[in-house]
This record gives structure tokens, sequence and C-alpha cells, in this order.
């Protein structure tokens, strides 16, 4: 992994992505490599992913020495977060947050917010609840799992 994290990302970049997940696992005795690009200024296309897979090919090719299957995609609209920097790329987007414990005075353990900021080095997330406009610090050791929050468009009438 060590070898074709680098290739994968700069190869993402050239395109104006990111890899967000990055997976090598063996499933059924087949190997798979997984990658989950994500843009910050639009939504990943088929094209994005057919180009990422075209430019990377021939050089997984060569780094990895058993047969895989290559798969691209964008992470899903209401994926839920696997690491840290996801909160650092979702900034500005709805989310919904599942806490391992109610806050104090609440009974309610999941809500949706706006994710404001990331603080990577006190490892706590800045948000604005969406039901009431509440601005509150959380820290990821009290987050159970966080999502996109993608709201309904229309109302169905």
């Amino acid at each position: 992994m060590e070898k074709i994290t680098p290739l994968i990302e700069n190869t993402a970049m050239r395109f104006n992505l990111i890899p967000i997940e990055i997976d090598f696992e063996k499933e059924n005795h087949r190997w798979f490599l997984r990658i989950f690009l994500f843009a910050q200024d639009r939504g990943v296309t088929l094209e994005d992913c057919e180009n990422v897979t075209r430019s990377l090919n021939d050089f997984l090719d060569e780094l990895i020495p058993c047969k895989y299957y290559l798969e691209v995609s964008s992470p899903g609209l209401e994926r839920k977060f696997k690491s840290d920097k996801e909160y650092l790329f979702f900034r500005e987007k709805n989310v919904s947050i599942k806490l391992k414990e109610p806050l104090e005075g609440e009974s309610e353990n999941i809500f949706k917010a706006k994710l404001i900021d990331y603080d990577e080095a006190k490892r706590t997330i800045y948000i604005k609840r969406l039901s009431d406009e509440k601005e509150m610090i959380l820290a990821l050791d009290k987050i159970k799992n966080t999502r996109l929050y993608i709201e309904e468009i229309g109302n169905g009438k």
C-alpha cells in the first residue's frame, strides 16, 4: 500500500479529485483494490472514475504482484465517515451525527448539523445543529458515527 497510495493520490489530483479511501482486501479468494474519490467543487462523475482507472491500470499492474479487481467510485451520498480526514473534506456540508450518548440535558443522540470546521490537533468538530441552529464543539471520541446528510429535494407533492 505504501507504494500505490502516492501513485493513486497523484493520479487523482491530476483530475482535481481526492482519494478519501483506498482499500486493498481479499474477499472470497479474490483481491479487490477499491478507491473512493471526492471532488471539492462538484460531484464525482462516471467519466472521472474512468479517467482515474485508465491512468492507473498499467502502473498498478507493475506494482501489485497478484491478480486483483480495481473498483473506482464516489463514496456515495450518505455513507459513514471512515477516517478523520473526511471531516476536513466535507466542511460546509450537512451531516448526520450519532453520538455514543446524548448530550447533557438532551434525550436524543442523533441529529443533523452543518459541519463548520474540524480541529485536527484537538480531534474536535465545530458544528451548527440544523434543528435549532445551536453551535457546538464535539470531540470525535464522543461520536459513534458521522455520515453525509442529503436533504430530500421537494416534498413529494
